[in-house]
């Protein structure tokens, strides 16, 4: 049998199969954050086409936390209303729904990739002044940010539980928090990235400190039977930066708090990491944090063979394999996997003419 295939149980949620779809920007949303018909049909054709858990796309806890202008948002009840057909139509073609809670940091108030400018977005077009851990710009064409002071970093942690409870609302039955890629959460964890000397920064206790705060916050609004995942950069690969092995520590915290599955993503912090991007490159750091925190690991990163996923899940290098580029190229990747593989694949009967 396919290990690929076998269901994963996360709290009170039974994921039909270890194939999520990863969460990738659409930078299509509508004015003020709104979901649009553009997010039915991407996140409902990729149920429809088999994976086991869809989650969207980064979605900002507060309007400031956009990473551009077209990002989506949960930060109010129009936001509940809007997600409800999305949320709905992905449950009722087998899959489940998840949401990622995420803030921008630094990175925000940004052009969306095919605009044709870069850098921050001025007040004038719509932008606004980002926060952060300092007072640096991530690069120099991006904003100014604000560092954040106890009111502010207060002001974070409430949103994030606020959005969570939001996302229960709105029909969504994960919730992932976003810590990676250099984002709000990320830039407190790396001291690449935060160089406070109080609370909230100094050693890894400081600056785990603020994603500690939002899981704790996140899973007392969601309760007991909602999973609640967390997406980290598990190495920043640079010298001086975040490891594995504050991964792992961060890991086991998070586990502590609540969190049930960590996907183990990378890199962000810095522009001028040196990443050695290739098939599978980020299943070590899925595996060590697995084996090392006790703690069920989400592995992303160029996977895209049925064979690569299956040895993945069955070698026990991670309980979940996250597709990005490979789900947007075909939807319809897990049934194809499936068949592949010798497993069930349970096409929709509007689509059974093809096989």
């Amino acid at each position: 049998m396919s290990t690929l295939f076998t269901p994963l149980a996360l709290r009170t949620v039974t994921l039909p199969n270890r194939v999520a779809l990863a969460p990738m920007c659409q930078y299509s949303a509508g004015p003020d954050g709104l979901p649009t018909g553009w997010h039915l049909v991407h996140l409902g054709t990729r149920a429809v086409g088999g994976a086991g858990l869809v989650l969207t796309e980064a979605t900002a806890v507060v309007p400031e936390g956009r990473i551009t202008p077209q990002d989506t948002g949960l930060w109010s009840d129009a936001h509940v209303d809007a997600w409800r057909p999305v949320t709905a139509f992905v449950a009722a073609h087998g899959s489940v729904p998840a949401v990622q809670l995420a803030h921008a940091g630094f990175k925000a108030s940004t052009y969306r990739p095919w605009a044709p400018r870069r850098g921050g977005v001025p007040d004038a077009e719509g932008g606004w002044t980002p926060v952060g851990p300092g007072g640096e710009p991530f690069v120099p064409d991006y904003r100014v940010p604000t560092a954040l002071d106890e009111a502010g970093i207060a002001r974070v942690v409430e949103s994030f539980g606020a959005a969570a409870a939001r996302a229960v609302d709105a029909g969504f039955a994960a919730v992932e928090i976003h810590a990676a890629h250099g984002y709000l959460l990320h830039e407190f964890l790396s001291p690449l990235t935060n160089h406070r000397d109080d609370a909230w920064g100094g050693d890894r206790t400081g600056r785990m400190r603020l994603t500690l705060d939002v899981a704790r916050a996140v899973r007392a609004a969601v309760g007991e039977d909602v999973p609640v995942l967390a997406r980290i950069s598990a190495t920043d690969w640079v010298d001086g930066g975040w490891t594995v092995e504050d991964s792992v520590a961060l890991a086991a915290e998070l586990a502590g708090a609540g969190v049930d599955l960590v996907d183990c993503s990378s890199g962000g912090a810095s522009a001028t990491a040196s990443v050695p991007v290739g098939p599978g490159y980020q299943v070590p750091l899925a595996a060590r944090v697995r084996r090392e925190a006790g703690v069920a690991t989400g592995a992303v990163g160029l996977i895209v063979e049925p064979e690569q996923a299956e040895a993945i899940v069955a070698a026990g290098e991670a309980d979940l394999v996250l597709l990005g580029r490979e789900l947007l190229r075909d939807p319809y990747w897990p049934h194809r996997a499936a068949a592949k593989l010798g497993a069930a694949a349970a096409w929709p009967v509007q689509y059974t003419r093809a096989l």
